[in-house]
C-alpha cells in the first residue's frame, strides 16, 4: 500500500484509473499504428530500401515503447521498473531515429552526398548506444526502495536529484532532437523550394500544377518536428511543475501529458510511415483482390496514390541509388 501511495502522490484512485485508461488506450493506438508499418516492411520487399529502413527502426522503437507502456503497472514494483526503464530506452531511441532521418535527408538533398547507406552502422551505434547510456544514467539518484510516479506513467525516481537526472537524460536530448530536426528540415525545404521556383520559372506553364503539388508535399516535411513538440510539450511542462511543486499535481495536465506522449507512435507512423511507397505497395495488393471485394474501396484511391508519387523521404534517396 505504501508503494501505491508513493506512485499516486496526491492523486485519487479515480484519477489513477483515468490516467491508466488514457495511457492504455493511446498506447494501444500507437502500438497498432507502428506495428502496421513494421508489418509492411516485413511483408513488402519493395519497401526494404535504406530510406524506409530508417522508418522501420523508428516504428519498431515506437511499437516497443508502446508495448511496455501498456504492460507496465505502477502498482507492482517489477512491472513498474520494466515500464519505466523500457519505455525510457525505446522512447529515446524513437526520437533519435527521427534525427537520423532528418540527417539523411539533409545529407542527400542539401549536401548532395550519396554515402548515407554506409552510415547505417554509425546510426545504430548512435541511437541504441545513446539510448542505453541515457537509461543507465537515469538510475542515478533513484531510490529503488520506493517508487515515485504519476498515474499510468511510472518513473522510478524520487527526490530532486532523481528528477533532475530524469530531465537531463530524457527531456534535454528530446528538445535537442526537436531543435536539430527543425533546423534541418528548414534548410531542406528552403533549398528545394528555391530549386522548384527556379524550375517553374525556366519551364512552361504546363509544369506549374505539378510544381505546386511538389511544393505541397515538401512543405509537409515542416510538420515533422511538430510531432515531437506536440507529443512532449505537456510532459515537459508537467515535469517542470512537478519539480517546483511536487505536492501539487494538476490532473488535466497529467492527462494531456500521458495521452499525448503515448500517441507519439501513432503520429510517427502516419507522418513517416504512410508515405507514397507504402500506399503504392498496398494499392498494388488491393488490385489482386477479387473484383467483388474491390468494390468496397473508394474509387478515388488510385488517383490519390498517383497524386502523391513524389512524396516523402524515399523520393530523393531512391533517386540517388
Amino acid at each position: 500500500m505504501a508503494t501505491v501511495q508513493a506512485v499516486l502522490g496526491n492523486l485519487t484512485a479515480t484519477d489513477r484509473r483515468i490516467l491508466t485508461a488514457v495511457n492504455t488506450g493511446a498506447s494501444s493506438l500507437s502500438f497498432l499504428g507502428s506495428g502496421f508499418i513494421v508489418l509492411c516492411y516485413v511483408l513488402f520487399k519493395e519497401l526494404r530500401k535504406f530510406s524506409f529502413k530508417l522508418v522501420f527502426f523508428l516504428a519498431l522503437s515506437d511499437m516497443l515503447c508502446s508495448f511496455f507502456s501498456i504492460v507496465g503497472d505502477p502498482s507492482k514494483g517489477f512491472f513498474c521498473y520494466t515500464q519505466g526503464y523500457s519505455t525510457h530506452f525505446f522512447c529515446v531511441a524513437s526520437f533519435l531515429w527521427t534525427t537520423t532521418i532528418a540527417f539523411t535527408l539533409h545529407r542527400t538533398v542539401v549536401r548532395h552526398k550519396t554515402d548515407v547507406e554506409d552510415l547505417e552502422p554509425l546510426f545504430h551505434l548512435y541511437v541504441w548506444g545513446t539510448s542505453l547510456v541515457m537509461t543507465v544514467i537515469r538510475s542515478i539518484g533513484n531510490d529503488h526502495g520506493h517508487l515515485g510516479g504519476l498515474g499510468a506513467w511510472c518513473w522510478t525516481q524520487t527526490g530532486p536529484t532523481g528528477k533532475v537526472v530524469h530531465f537531463i537524460t530524457f527531456y534535454a536530448p528530446l528538445w535537442g532532437a526537436i531543435l536539430f530536426n527543425g533546423v534541418t528540415y528548414f534548410q531542406v525545404i528552403r533549398m528545394l523550394n528555391n530549386a522548384t521556383r527556379m524550375a517553374v520559372g525556366m519551364s512552361d506553364r504546363a509544369y506549374q500544377p505539378d510544381a505546386r503539388a511538389d511544393m505541397k508535399a515538401l512543405n509537409r516535411w515542416g510538420y515533422y518536428p511538430l510531432i515531437l513538440i506536440g507529443s512532449w510539450t505537456f510532459g515537459t511542462i508537467n515535469r517542470i511543475h512537478d519539480f517546483i511543486e511536487p505536492d501539487h499535481k494538476i490532473f488535466w495536465l497529467s492527462v494531456l501529458d500521458v495521452g499525448m506522449a503515448a500517441l507519439m507512435g501513432l503520429f510517427n507512423s502516419i507522418a513517416y510511415g504512410l508515405n507514397s511507397s507504402v500506399r503504392r505497395a498496398i494499392y498494388e495488393r488491393l488490385d489482386l483482390l477479387p473484383e467483388r471485394l474491390q468494390r468496397w474501396f473508394p474509387n478515388s484511391i488510385k488517383s490519390r496514390a498517383q497524386r502523391h508519387e513524389s512524396e516523402l523521404v524515399s523520393l530523393k534517396i531512391q533517386d540517388e541509388q
